[in-house]
């Protein structure tokens, strides 16, 4: 910027006369009036550049926010495992552990006692819309998780105190998987691979190589061992209190394993084959309460997990075709 010219008034000549300036002053003065614009100029940036963006301070806050957001995004997640885990709890408890053993169900609503009501979490409608709407849904749902855990902690307390109080009879009910094999095909109408079309199938056909070991699935005593009509060669142990299990398409029987014989539950009595009408080798096992077939998959509680469980469900839903 240069420096402009200044004029002061000769009184003797009656004339302007303009001021001189030496090199040095020129170029103090310009310097000067840089520096003050570019003061002037940095502090209007600044300013722009922290009502816009922030402070160092509060950027440092705003990246510390959506840190403690995306943290509680992947807690919901986990959350939303959780409960799902808990739901199969609830399910199996229902559906194997309370219905085989005569016990009351606990109904959807008995799970969710103490759900719903006014919003107890107001106190978070001061933040944004965005975290408030985060921190309402996990404080809820974790108040849920925790009611259903404690439910279910105080059900298989329940179930734990009917089988101290029942333990002969739980003895002999057949509560094992007479296999090692995963579930194929489950109780029901399926379409047999034989025949051609839709018969009842009254039992489960478990994955089994020819020899593969099977055990007695609760005490009892031998029933029957020998051939039978379209299930080859069979087992059925005579459990007591009502039950029967049968163990179809053997290969052959466990030594002394014969009428009259009295089994443990685990114990070895005989090795899988594909005698009778099959589509090929496995073991088709069936559960019957006062002479009637009932779905074994509800009785094979005590070695499987709520996880196996739910998936031999899926799989007996979704295969509509028995090997028997």
């Amino acid at each position: 910027m240069a420096l402009n010219n200044y004029y002061y008034y000769d009184e003797q000549n009656c004339d302007f006369v303009p001021v001189e300036y030496n090199s040095l002053e020129r170029i103090v003065y310009t310097a000067c009036v840089w520096i003050l614009c570019g003061v002037v100029l940095a502090g209007i940036g600044i300013s722009i550049l922290s009502f816009s963006v922030g402070t160092p301070a509060e950027i440092a806050l705003k990246a510390e926010n959506q840190e403690l957001i995306n943290q509680l995004q992947k807690t919901k997640s986990t959350i939303k495992n959780l409960d799902q885990e808990v739901d199969q709890l609830a399910k199996a408890d229902n559906e194997m552990y309370r219905s085989v053993l005569g016990m009351d169900k606990i109904s959807y609503d008995e799970r969710q006692a103490g759900a719903g009501g006014a919003d107890v979490y107001s106190e978070f409608d001061v933040y944004s819309q965005k975290t408030s709407e985060i921190l309402k849904w996990t404080a809820e749902n974790l108040e849920s998780l925790e009611r259903s855990i404690n439910i279910q902690k105080l059900s298989f307390k329940e179930i734990k105190q009917y089988y101290n109080k029942n333990q002969k009879k739980l003895k002999h009910m057949p509560a094992i998987k007479p296999t090692k094999g995963i579930v194929l095909s489950g109780f029901g109408m399926r379409m047999h691979p034989i025949l051609g079309y839709r018969t009842p199938h009254e039992g489960l056909d478990f994955r089994a190589n020819i020899g593969t070991e099977i055990v007695a699935t609760g005490d009892g005593t031998v029933k029957y061992a020998g051939l039978k009509g379209t299930y080859g060669r069979l087992i059925i142990i005579d459990h007591s209190y009502g039950y029967e299990s049968y163990y179809a398409h053997l290969s052959s029987f466990a030594k002394g394993i014969e009428p009259g014989s009295k089994v443990k539950r685990g114990d070895l009595i005989g090795f899988s084959g594909e005698t009778g009408r099959v589509e090929g080798p496995h073991l088709h096992y069936e559960v019957h309460k006062k002479d009637g077939p009932v779905d074994p998959l509800s009785y094979i509680f005590a070695d499987t997990t709520p996880e196996e469980y739910m998936m031999y469900k899926d799989i007996v839903e979704n295969n509509h075709k028995s090997m028997d």
